[in-house]
């Protein structure tokens, strides 16, 4: 099955983080990961903690930031609830802290570094 023009470029952005990411020596423990309340794009492991990254990727920065105003509050109950589901199954690791961040990773052309902002909320 061909994949479209957006998911190859969503893929490339999930992997320009992950890379950068492991270089700072996080584990990678799920990628995509998909349950019937959402996805979870990456999530990574370092001992204790968990580090859930939801990626967006633009070509150039818009109205919405790089794509920072889509992670509304719609989209962060979706992946809490996608979360609470994959820590359902992982149980080994409800010990864990959690941190999530979103990753601003601009495509080609625009080659500016990945922008990590820490969510609070």
């Amino acid at each position: 099955m061909a994949i479209s023009a957006t998911q190859r470029s969503g893929n490339w952005a999930e992997q320009r983080a992950l890379r950068l990411l492991q270089r700072s020596g996080w584990r990678l423990l799920a990628r995509q990961w998909r349950c019937r309340w959402g996805e979870l794009d990456l999530l990574l492991h370092k001992p204790q903690r968990l580090l859930l990254v939801e990626v967006k990727s633009r070509r150039r920065c818009g109205p919405d930031g790089w794509g920072a105003a889509s992670f509304d509050a719609a989209k962060r109950a979706r992946l809490e609830a996608a979360y609470g589901c994959w820590l359902a199954a992982h149980p080994r690791y409800q010990r864990c802290s959690l941190e999530l961040v979103l990753a601003l990773v601009p495509q080609p052309p625009a080659m500016a570094p990945v922008r990590w902002i820490r969510w609070l909320g």
